[in-house]
């Protein structure tokens, strides 16, 4: 467990002194305050809390924000050690493969969170600077909290396989938006296929669908077990791929 929370540190550490950190903070930051400025547009207009949540975490920017910061938060996890050498150090080291494996994804995750701290502080200042409009319904702020940190930690599992595939961080941030692209378009597979089948699973893996529903409050077991049960897998699969490194 010592190990565990040493080399979690060395990869939280690594993400603030690394300036592609501070660049992802800053767009991240950017982009979720033009969705709050949308926000503020929506409760002006007089609404209910619910439909302010889905402004939050269903809209364009949401996505924009998921698919473009994960893939730049994970592409450096394995793929950098491997360009870099320090992978043989890092293997031949007292640690076990899923301790580094699992550092690894917390480290990411921790700062995932970190990320999304400040957007704590919007229905504080609603309510500070627009006393007259109607507060933000707690449930579906906390749902759609749920829902970020539910498909974030899918996400960032499979940005962690991608970066464990390949030793070029390019790739692995392009394999790594490809895959979440492909939740990200289930959704729309009741649009354009007649499948019941294709429709059906579209409709399970969705993430927009999901985070419709956790910005509405609405908590089902479903998604949750997919996305803990893909981050599962990814994180099995990708100390997998690291122990195959002792056999070549």
């Amino acid at each position: 467990m010592r190990t565990f929370f040493t080399l979690w540190r060395k990869e939280l550490s690594s993400y603030f002194l690394s300036p592609i950190a501070y660049v992802v903070m800053m767009f991240f930051l950017v982009v979720m305050g033009v969705s709050f400025s949308l926000l503020v547009s929506v409760m002006a207009s007089g609404p209910s809390g619910v439909a302010v949540m889905k402004e939050l975490f269903s809209s364009i920017f949401f996505w924009l924000a998921m698919l473009i910061v994960v893939p730049v938060l994970t592409m450096r996890l394995f793929a950098e050690e491997k360009r870099s050498g320090t992978i043989e150090t890092l293997m031949t080291a007292p640690v076990t493969d899923t301790a580094v494996v699992l550092a690894k994804y917390a480290g990411a995750m921790t700062f995932f969170v970190i990320l999304w701290l400040p957007t704590a502080s919007y229905a504080y200042i609603l309510k500070a600077f627009s006393p007259l409009t109607a507060p933000v319904d707690l449930g579906p702020m906390l749902g759609g909290y749920l829902g970020a940190f539910l498909v974030g930690a899918m996400y960032i599992s499979i940005g962690l396989f991608c970066s464990s595939v390949t030793n070029n961080q390019i790739v692995s941030a392009i394999m790594c938006f490809a895959l979440t692209c492909v939740a990200f378009f289930a959704g729309f597979a009741p649009y354009i296929t007649r499948s019941d089948l294709l429709r059906d699973v579209g409709g399970y893996i969705s993430s927009i669908s999901h985070m419709l529903d956790f910005s509405r409050g609405a908590v089902d077991s479903r998604p949750i077990v997919l996305a803990l049960s893909v981050s599962a897998l990814m994180l099995f699969t990708t100390i997998k791929v690291i122990e195959s490194r002792k056999w070549k």
